[in-house]
C-alpha cells in the first residue's frame, strides 16, 4: 500500500523541523515561510521533506535546498516537493525553474537529470573550492521564461 505525500507551504507552525534541518538562520526562515519560499511535504502525519525557493535578481526562481529525511529518500518525496513547486511556479508565469548541486556530488546530478532538468553552465572556485554545477528546466505552463523567451 502507498504512503500519501501531501505538500503545502510551510507554515510557522513548521519551523522547528526546518530548523533542523538547514542552515539558514531563524529570522530568514521565519520571513521565506512568511513569502511563501517554503514548501513542505508530510507523510503518516510527521514532515519529511522540505524546498525552499530563491528568487535570483528578485524575479527568476531557483531551488536553493530540497532535504528529504534520509529514511525517506528514494519513495517520491522529492518529486513531489518539485512538482508542488513546478505548478505553483507555472501558475505564477514563470517558465523556468533553475537548481544547482555541487560538482562534485554526482547522485544530487542525477536526480537533478531524472526530475527533467538540464545542465546550463558551472561556477567554478565556490564551495571551498568545488564548483557548482547549475540546471534549468523548462515549466510546461508558463508562458516565457525571464528573459521573455517562449
Amino acid at each position: 500500500m502507498s504512503e500519501e505525500i501531501t505538500v503545502r507551504f510551510a507554515a510557522p507552525a513548521d519551523l522547528d523541523f526546518l530548523l533542523s534541518h538547514s542552515h539558514v538562520p531563524a529570522q530568514v526562515l521565519r520571513r521565506k515561510v512568511e513569502w511563501l519560499e517554503v514548501v513542505v511535504a508530510e507523510r503518516e502525519g510527521g514532515m519529511v521533506g522540505s524546498l525552499h525557493l530563491e528568487y535570483l535578481w528578485s524575479s527568476v526562481p531557483y531551488v536553493a535546498q530540497i532535504h528529504v529525511l534520509p529514511e525517506r529518500r528514494r519513495r517520491g518525496v522529492g518529486r513531489a516537493l518539485l512538482r508542488f513547486v513546478e505548478t505553483f511556479l507555472s501558475e505564477q508565469g514563470h517558465g523556468t525553474l533553475y537548481s544547482s548541486s555541487q560538482a562534485d556530488e554526482p547522485e544530487p546530478q542525477a536526480w537533478h537529470r531524472r526530475m527533467g532538468f538540464e545542465e546550463c553552465g558551472l561556477i567554478a572556485g565556490i564551495n571551498e573550492g568545488v564548483g557548482e554545477l547549475f540546471f534549468r528546466k523548462k515549466l510546461s505552463q508558463g508562458p516565457k521564461d525571464e528573459q521573455g523567451r517562449g
